[in-house]
């Protein structure tokens, strides 16, 4: 894209096991399980494993996407760059663009919840006190904008320490639910089928629910210029996390079907997990889950700053947004104008939609709005790994499968999604969703005009046998661009 000089993001630091670590995070699954299993079950009933396991499936094809156009073009703004070069770029910019939105409004979302759920270890009273929620909740946000800010190696020291502890808990009571003996309900293969949806209504409602689940495991491609390896590791490190939340998912929301009666999920709708442990493990049970929520509440708002800020730094790299959002500290080689620009934004939001009702209730349409945006960038980088890898598909069934089939029907699945999604969510949702990303085409045409070289991209080739990629600035034999030939074996 752009041929800006200067000092770039620190390379090599993150190895193979830190980008799962990051994209299993990024996916949150204590507190994916435990905010959205209620929404889930009354969306679809019984059919939440179905839902999950009929979306995992095109999320696949999406994953796979991310792991061959990784191999092509190694970018800190992933599908901002990838569907720019094979699609277009005013379609590469809103795909940046709905990624950026679509974070701000999650990390304002999580933040809430991660005051709340620290207050209720010390007295759940305190949970209900929204101010006192506020303020804890602003002091995580802050403390993970500081972990951020002091660079990749730090940041994956902590998302190590905080995603480690959530994970033990969670395979902790997913062998103890296996054993629990006292059952609401019995196991029925029928769960797992297409038969327990109420028709293609009801699998659209599952679908759009369990999409949301496993948004935020591609933050390891944003990742990619700070990863060894990158071209390889980055696109594994994006599946093999989809694999493992996919499994975590699987696991919980058939124990919720076994363990929870339809009460007990409608009374505890914010946080089914903590129900259900205390079900297995009455007393520490409740406790020990409702921490695994905390610290997987804490640990996506981390995984979310990397990915708007990685987000806004290419883009202020190559001129698409102000440039100045491409500045990189001179210590911790991260793009700290981005950082302190989003991290103002979310606080502002953060208090405001807490502090007056009237925004309270505009943010919860927001929130429902981000499955639009999430739809539009995933959607997206399914196409363009087929147009990058067209003259290839045909060469070998594994690319055809792979690098084709499987990415477009992903593609086609997120845009039912999105068109899904227009049907189900209130006007203002909609309102808010759909202007979101419109709001990014001011930015858009102002830079275009302006001429930003990001606008005559060269465009990605996968057959071809020398390409252009990005490498960090910071690598004085490796200036700028380089050309390499490039391998498709996956």
């Amino acid at each position: 894209m752009s041929n800006i000089r200067g000092r770039g993001l620190q390379a090599n630091v993150l190895g193979t096991f830190d980008t799962v670590v990051m994209a299993v995070a990024g996916s949150a699954p204590a507190y994916s399980i435990a905010a959205t299993t209620a929404v889930l079950v009354g969306a679809v009933g019984m059919a939440g494993p179905a839902a999950l396991l009929y979306c995992a499936i095109p999320m696949l094809g999406i994953a796979l996407a991310f792991s061959y156009l990784g191999r092509i073009d190694v970018n800190a703004g992933a599908s901002y760059s990838w569907v720019g070069r094979t699609l277009h770029p005013f379609l590469g910019f809103i795909s940046g663009w709905a990624l950026v939105i679509s974070a701000t409004i999650f990390m304002v979302a999580g933040s809430l919840p991660a005051g709340a759920m620290t207050l209720a270890l010390f007295d759940e009273g305190l949970a209900d006190d929204t101010a006192l929620s506020t303020v804890v909740g602003a002091a995580w946000f802050v403390l993970m904008l500081l972990v951020v800010l002091g660079g990749a190696r730090l940041t994956v020291r902590a998302q190590l320490l905080m995603s480690g502890i959530e994970l033990t808990i969670l395979a902790v009571f997913a062998v103890l639910a296996v054993f629990h003996t006292h059952h609401a309900a019995d196991f029925e293969w029928s769960w797992l089928g297409l038969g327990s949806f109420h028709g293609m209504s009801g699998f659209a409602s599952g679908a759009l629910v369990a999409a949301f689940y496993f948004w935020g495991w591609d933050v390891s491609s944003n990742l990619s210029e700070e990863t060894r390896n990158s071209r390889r590791t980055t696109g594994l490190a994006g599946l093999i996390g989809v694999g493992i939340v996919f499994l975590l998912f699987e696991v919980f929301t058939i124990a919720v079907n076994v363990i929870l009666t339809t009460k007990q999920i409608e009374e505890n709708d914010a946080n089914v997990l903590g129900a259900l442990g205390e079900e297995i493990w009455p007393g520490w049970g409740g406790k020990l889950l409702v921490v695994a929520v905390m610290l997987s509440t804490i640990a996506t708002l981390e995984t979310t700053l990397i990915q708007v800020t990685r987000s806004l730094f290419a883009m202020g790299r190559d001129r698409t947004m102000p440039s100045a959002l491409g500045r990189v500290h001179r210590t911790w080689n991260t793009p700290w104008v981005a950082i302190t620009v989003v991290g103002a934004v979310a606080l502002a939001m953060f208090i405001a939609s807490n502090a007056l009702g009237s925004v309270g209730d505009i943010l919860s349409d927001a929130i429902s709005a981000i499955g639009l945006q999430i739809a539009v960038y995933y959607g997206l980088a399914g196409l363009a790994v087929v147009v990058a890898y067209r003259k290839m598909l045909l060469k070998s069934p594994t690319d055809f499968l792979l690098g084709g089939l499987w990415p477009l029907f992903g593609a086609v699945f997120m845009f039912w999604i999105f068109v899904e999604s227009l049907s189900e969510l209130d006007p203002a949702a909609i309102a808010i969703g759909i202007g979101g990303l419109a709001v990014g085409l001011v930015p858009m045409l102002w830079y275009w005009r302006q001429g930003s070289d990001y606008y005559r991209p060269a465009r990605l080739d996968a057959s071809r046998t020398v390409e252009t990629a990005y490498v960090p600035d910071d690598q004085p034999s490796m200036n700028s661009r380089v050309h390499e030939g490039l391998s498709t074996d996956f």
